[in-house]
């Protein structure tokens, strides 16, 4: 996920869009693709919040991609691609050392599982939101990934059908970006 497309070229943008701030879903579009994807419980916003369940306005990098090489097959993917693990997680503690980052359960402090029962992260893309810098309540954890049943509302993540987010994956040219428009 981390290579850079050619110079000269701009680099190729996932957009996201919806009808509103307060909207819940939204459609993702990148090339001739085009899905309906879910959004944060509380739309979409600047001024991102720890646990307010929105997605948050910007221009973000795709970091790594991870699978449950327990539940499909390998996707495929033009950049790097890594199989999750069942103590992998990713801290939420807004005073950690490790907030916004991968970690490995058991963990002395808050963090998401990575490898859960529901299938959300079957497949999923790290963001590159509040990661450099990480700014202490800024938010964490937010992904790319497996939609809920009936495209209920992430946490603040974008969220598509599994056989959506595999078409994107397999569709990504190096240096693709996701833009979340305001």
């Amino acid at each position: 996920m981390k290579r850079q497309g050619r110079k000269g070229r701009s680099a190729p943008k996932i957009v996201v869009r919806s009808l509103s701030a307060a909207a819940q879903r939204g459609v993702l579009t990148y090339g001739n693709l085009s899905f309906p994807c879910a959004l944060g419980r509380s739309g979409r916003r600047t001024g991102k919040r720890e646990g307010d369940g929105s997605t948050p306005i910007g221009d973000f990098a795709l970091r790594e991609a991870y699978y449950r090489a327990d539940r499909l097959p390998r996707p495929r993917v033009s950049g790097g691609l890594a199989a999750v693990r069942p103590e992998d997680g990713w801290c939420d503690a807004v005073c950690d050392r490790n907030y916004n980052r991968r970690i490995r359960h058991p963990y002395p402090a808050s963090a998401e599982h990575l490898w859960r029962r529901d299938g959300l992260y079957d497949l999923m893309v790290v963001l590159g939101y509040n990661d450099r810098p990480r700014i202490a309540g800024r938010g964490s954890a937010i992904f790319m990934h497996v939609a809920a049943l009936e495209m209920k509302p992430t946490e603040g993540c974008v969220a598509l059908k599994r056989e959506h987010l595999q078409r994107l994956l397999a569709a990504l040219r190096p240096g693709a970006t996701l833009k979340v428009l305001a």
